[in-house]
């Protein structure tokens, strides 16, 4: 059997569409303090100022942003981008002071879900392998999240990829974004 050598690839970039590539990606230099490298009309390119795969915009004006957490019927997230912190509550602090907006629905404790402005979710997250203690998490908050969760009508990926015939098939859990 002869096999063709696989060829070198290297990501260079997550692309997220937006109604307004400079606009979304504005917001994205201002949160992570990242240089454009390439600037169109309607494409940007961010690096990251070390090196290593950036995030690039592109305009798409029939994007529709995903809701999440989602409910069958509803526009499902392709993908989230997930930042790790060293301070949550200064990450949370400095990403909606650039424009991002908390979601209702935090499904950790060390995680922090929020959207930017075109709609997109993204995760600002305390690492395990950080010093200290994780943000403190009340038995009150469990509580309350697992009761909201309990009264939604929340899609698992695979109904949304393959839906029940009969719309019989509830979800055990939530997935979560990340």
């Amino acid at each position: 059997m002869t096999t063709t050598p696989r060829p070198t690839l290297t990501l260079s970039s997550t692309v997220l569409d937006a109604p307004d590539a400079v606009e979304l990606a504005d917001f994205y230099r201002r949160l992570l303090g990242w240089e454009p490298v390439q600037e169109e009309p309607d494409w940007v390119k961010l690096l990251p100022p070390g090196g290593g795969s950036g995030l690039s915009f592109q305009t798409a004006k029939p994007y529709v942003p995903p809701v999440w957490p989602a409910a069958l019927g509803d526009q499902l997230m392709m993908l989230h981008l997930d930042f790790e912190v060293t301070d949550l509550e200064a990450a949370v602090a400095h990403a909606v002071a650039e424009g991002a907006r908390p979601a209702e629905f935090q499904p950790q404790h060390d995680v922090r879900v929020l959207f930017d402005p075109a709609g997109h979710p993204f995760c600002l997250f305390v690492s395990d392998r950080m010093p200290g203690e994780p943000p403190a998490i009340s038995p009150e908050w469990v509580a309350e999240q697992a009761r909201e969760i309990a009264g939604q009508d929340r899609v698992t990926v695979r109904d949304a990829v393959a839906p029940d015939p009969g719309g019989t098939a509830r979800r055990s859990e939530p997935d979560t974004v990340s």
